[in-house]
């Protein structure tokens, strides 16, 4: 199935003439590798190379993490205005340069233009201007003591934060990471997916710009083997992780091998959606595909197992069906509503052997087809399936592409049941116009977030993280400094 070809819009144009650099960013300004390899980088959306990436060596590492170090003590001193009016700088400088980064990451991962321009660089800018005023908002305490003594409890830097981030909502992520670390007064290297590595590289451009010492921000660019070197690293005091959790318990042995490193490790999902027949099944419907096909549904927390009480399942399906038609794929260029590209053509036969299997063991209700647009076959109609038994593994097993899988329940203790047998506990939605049973169906759901009457919920202000094998710390909110700094105490015998 091919797309229809439609003129270029003003996108396109950009796009032709956006000028990009793969070089890594270590001390201060871009850096050639020290072996001088590279490797192309394609773009999803038309599978054409936009440009040549970097592969940083363990000496490119090396170089990167003492930079962090060198600037680590100075950054940490400044007092915490100076620090925040350098973070709100870098905050307007993405501002000024948002249609830029906007297009630099559709092509980087074939997401839409009207969803890079409208959530994922706003939410980055939001998100460094929240940490940015946090900087000079931490209090310390003063605990009670015995007579003669006063004790000081204060929150301090860790030191070089290593953050390494997925390719899925690379900007954004890295903002999660980058922010409150530079907040707290550690310095960072960080290594973005090799796949998706264009705006973290022009983010570390414009921190320079905006004031960041030399060093405070560095970006390594490569694939797993520049990430182990990172994340083995003996100078590298902490280490912040988005990604899968294979990869998460890798981290862990590494940490542990190495030097004890402070972990916060935010892993996988397959969150569970549970809509009882009370609900507003229209607004329900149209929400659950939103969040299970959104971002052609390579989002941890997608909410892509949905649980519908047996009375409402005909009338809920047959509303799905419908609302999954808002997320049929475009391209990312044309300003149109749907979804973009997925990562890889790579990934989409991962996600399309998915669909054929669920096909197999139940039914394909709609969609699953793969599209060829601006010459990629990197799109996929989004997929509903259902009639698969409760054990099957497209319940238990992340997709991470644009399928939904529906299956009754008869009972509040079985959706209860079904919503909690995974080994992930990152995100939960259920939709019902009873607020106790709201209430009392979120108590009992394990996920780090439930969503009560929409699907995935999400601000800079809450904490965001999970439970059981969705590892462990938060991103978000002022929670998530608690990843960057320790507790000093300081106790002054006076008496």
């Amino acid at each position: 199935m091919s797309g229809t070809n439609q003129p270029p819009t003003d996108w396109h144009r950009r796009a032709a003439g956006l000028a990009t650099d793969g070089r890594a960013h270590i001390g201060g300004g871009r850096s050639d590798t020290g072996g001088g390899r590279t490797e192309p980088v394609l773009s999803p959306a038309h599978g054409g190379r936009i440009a040549e990436l970097g592969v940083c060596s363990a000496e490119d590492v090396d170089r990167a993490v003492a930079a962090a170090r060198r600037a680590q003590p100075a950054w940490a001193a400044l007092p915490d205005q100076e620090r925040k009016d350098v973070l709100l700088r870098l905050a307007d400088s993405l501002e000024e340069h948002a249609e830029e980064l906007a297009l630099l990451e559709t092509l980087d991962i074939g997401k839409p233009i009207g969803q890079t321009t409208t959530v994922d660089v706003p939410g980055t800018i939001a998100t460094f201007r929240f940490y940015a005023e946090a900087a000079d908002k931490r209090s310390g305490e003063l605990p009670s003591t015995p007579p003669g003594a006063t004790a000081m409890v204060t929150r301090e830097p860790l030191g070089v934060v290593a953050a390494i981030v997925p390719w899925n909502y690379p900007l954004e992520i890295a903002s999660w990471k980058v922010a409150p670390a530079l907040a707290s007064g550690n310095t960072v290297v960080l290594k973005p997916a090799e796949q998706s590595s264009l705006t973290a590289l022009r983010l570390a451009d414009l921190a320079a710009e905006a004031g960041l010492p030399d060093g405070a921000l560095n970006v390594v660019t490569g694939g797993a083997g520049t990430g182990a070197a990172l994340a083995a690293h003996m100078d590298v005091d902490a280490l912040a992780f988005t990604g899968s959790t294979a990869v998460a318990r890798e981290l862990l042995v590494t940490a542990g091998r190495s030097n004890l490193k402070r972990l916060a490790l935010e892993a996988g999902g397959k969150s569970a959606n549970l809509v009882f027949a009370d609900a507003d099944l229209a607004a329900a419907a149209e929400m659950a595909a939103a969040g299970a096909f959104y971002n052609q549904g390579q989002v941890c927390s997608a909410n892509s197992r949905i649980l519908v009480e047996r009375p409402a399942l005909e009338e809920f399906t047959e509303a799905l069906v419908k609302a999954a038609a808002a997320y049929r794929p475009v391209d990312p260029l044309s300003g149109a509503a749907g979804n973009g590209a997925l990562i890889s053509a790579a990934h989409t036969d991962s996600v399309q052997a998915w669909i054929r299997r669920g096909e197999a063991d139940g039914e394909l209700l709609d969609g699953g087809r793969r599209v060829s647009i601006t010459g990629s076959d990197a799109y996929l109609e989004p997929a509903i399936v259902t009639g698969l038994a409760a054990d099957h593994p497209l319940h238990a097993e992340e997709v991470f592409g644009p399928v939904a899988v529906v299956h009754p329940f008869d009972t509040e203790d079985e959706a209860v049941r079904l919503a909690n047998a995974t080994r992930y506990g990152l995100a939960a939605s259920l939709w019902t116009d009873d607020v106790r049973r709201a209430h009392r169906v979120a108590g009992r759901l394990v996920a780090g977030t439930v969503s009560v009457n929409t699907v995935d919920a999400l601000s800079v202000t809450t904490p965001f993280g999970g439970f059981k094998q969705s590892g462990f710390g938060r991103d978000l909110s002022l929670h998530a400094l608690d990843n960057y700094t320790a507790l000093k105490t300081t106790w002054l015998q006076w008496g």
